[in-house]
């Protein structure tokens, strides 16, 4: 399968999920979890609906590489532009 070519904003997205979901995954229960998971609803629906996925081409193998290529761009610099949330929605 030849490697697919990901907007620079998806991929900080799928790494903001990343560290959302193991932040939540934590084993010390905290305060945060309830916006911990609004955020991680929030980035899934981001991710789902980006309009990357309404072209031709995209295959299921391929949110697998994003998944893939999120971990990879953790600890990396984040454009906060396309990965904050409005303060109402955090």
């Amino acid at each position: 399968m030849e490697s697919a070519t990901f907007p620079h904003d998806l991929v900080h997205l799928q790494a903001a999920w990343n560290s959302t979901y193991d932040a939540l995954a934590a084993p010390c229960p905290s305060t945060a979890n309830t916006a911990l998971r609004r955020r991680l609803i929030r980035l899934s629906t981001r991710l789902w609906w980006h309009p990357y996925w309404s072209g031709p081409g995209r295959d299921p193998a391929a949110r697998q590489e994003l998944r893939t290529r999120g971990h990879a761009t953790e600890g990396l610099p984040v454009n906060r532009a396309t990965t904050h949330l409005p303060e109402r929605e955090q």
